[in-house]
């Protein structure tokens, strides 16, 4: 039994709120164990200059792990973003934009503000989980209003971080494993079964192909939960909204 009494293949609680925040054109707040990322897409009507004139919209994100979200206060990052944060936002862009047809945008960007109200580990995982809801309804709302084609959405994209840990591997780390893990991953799939990223390193001994494999197969599994709960909350969230 792990410390908070899970099996080693079992993910957290998970709980996802659907618009959180009333302003955004999507919000969600999602609660992967103590972890808590409030996740809010705002559409706008403009493009990067370096993306104007290609027909096709764009999709980025921005994350910030908020001063009180750990156990002792961080300072804001007032003066710059620091390099954690930096390529946190990047994979979240990068697993997003695997989500939707950018063609069907048009000339508008997409953005996606993940912010991490209380960080257990797995904030970046539960950002993408999280942050893919909020988009879904940006986007399914745009449908909705005829201003942008239908199924502009290609697939759900759906998060979760593994670890080895005193020679067992774990699904869905809380903070005291990560900090134990000897080797730890991050894994990004779609719907259909395909990966957009996977992140590991062995912070200790290298680990061979077969293990890698192990990696897969058990980042599926608990993918498989999150996708079945993105599914079921954005059908209430649309129904309720009809």
């Amino acid at each position: 039994m792990r410390i908070d009494g899970r099996a080693w293949n079992e993910i957290r609680p998970l709980r996802i709120t659907t618009d959180y925040t009333d302003y955004p054109d999507g919000s969600a707040l999602i609660e992967v164990g103590k972890t808590r990322v409030l996740c809010c897409a705002t559409v706008e009507t403009s493009l990067p200059p370096w993306r104007q004139g290609s027909g096709a919209g764009w999709l980025t994100a921005e994350y910030a792990l908020l001063p009180c979200a750990t156990h002792q206060r961080r300072k804001r990052e007032t003066f710059g973003l620091g390099g954690r944060t930096q390529e946190i936002k990047r994979l979240i862009g990068r697993s997003l934009r695997a989500a939707v047809d950018l063609e069907n945008l048009g000339e508008r960007t997409i953005i996606l503000d993940c912010d991490v109200i209380q960080a257990d580990g797995g904030t970046r995982t539960a950002a993408i989980t999280g942050a893919y809801v909020a988009l879904a309804l940006a986007i399914k709302r745009l449908e909705v209003r005829g201003e942008v084609p239908q199924h502009s959405l290609r697939t759900p994209v759906a998060a979760t971080s593994l670890g080895l840990v005193q020679d067992q591997l774990l699904l869905d780390l809380c903070y005291s494993e990560d900090a134990a893990a000897s080797s730890d991953f991050n894994i990004v799939m779609t719907g259909d079964g395909q990966f957009v990223e996977v992140q590991g390193t062995a912070e200790g001994e290298a680990y061979g192909r077969g293990f890698l494999d192990d990696v897969l197969d058990l980042a599926e599994v608990g993918i498989s939960q999150l996708l079945a709960l993105q599914a079921q909350v954005l059908s209430a969230a649309l129904e309720a909204s009809t």
